[in-house]
């Protein structure tokens, strides 16, 4: 009986130390950062990235600014992306911000006509369930503009885009956006979000054969907003 007690108390003992430990290993883990540093291939971007072509030619090369190294691209009528993994749970990790700066839009792109549907620049979250949150730099449709652009069979992705910010206004400067994309995918999907599996950066110009260029700095992922300040 002693030993019963003894073992339990000692199966209990380890699994208070596994909760603390998973707890504060939790606690420490920093906020994930997607960067355009490190081994640059002869595509001109990272490794770590993987440049996808739809339309056209892809025109996309990291550089470097004041800021460190940052993506540029330039996009003439053509679409291309490019993507990375990141498995985080999004209730652990519920912000994401970012910054860009927009050089040229297409003057006729409008996120709400899908015979215009071009924007300079995108940035796409993708989750583990095909479903996916754009959040786009358009053209003409008014901030917080939403629209559904979900795809069937056989690809099967639902996709709802967000137009966070519109216009010429502020192009040639540095722009940041944050947003909760675990809310943003509560509201837009009407359950809780899955773990998150991918970020895209994106470009499209092959509906209005036009020309657009932007640059991308940072992608953080963080547990609060006040650990982005």
């Amino acid at each position: 009986m002693a030993r019963s007690i003894a073992e339990a108390a000692a199966i209990w003992s380890l699994i208070i130390v596994l909760i603390f430990s998973a707890s504060v290993e939790a606690y420490d883990v920093p906020s994930p950062v997607l960067g355009f540093d490190g081994v640059i291939e002869q595509s001109g971007i990272p490794r770590t990235w993987v440049l996808r072509t739809r339309a056209g030619r892809a025109d996309a090369a990291v550089v470097h600014e004041s800021e460190g190294q940052v993506l540029h691209i330039k996009c003439r009528e053509s679409s291309f992306s490019l993507e990375r993994e990141i498995m985080i749970a999004p209730d652990d990790f519920r912000f994401v911000s970012w910054t860009w700066k927009a050089v040229r839009l297409p003057q006729l792109g409008d996120v709400r006509r899908k015979e215009r549907d071009d924007q300079a620049l995108q940035l796409l979250v993708a989750f583990d369930n095909g479903r996916v949150l754009s959040y786009v730099w358009d053209s003409n449709a008014p901030e917080g503009t939403v629209v559904d652009e979900s795809i069937g069979w056989p690809v099967n992705l639902a996709i709802r885009v967000i137009v966070v910010k519109s216009g010429p206004e502020d192009t040639g400067k540095w722009i940041t956006h944050t947003r909760n994309v675990y809310e943003d995918y509560r509201k837009y999907f009407n359950e809780p979000p899955p773990r998150l599996k991918g970020v895209r950066i994106q470009s499209n110009t092959q509906y209005t054969k036009d020309t657009a260029e932007g640059f991308v700095r940072n992608i953080v992922f963080s547990r609060s907003l006040q650990a982005l300040q």
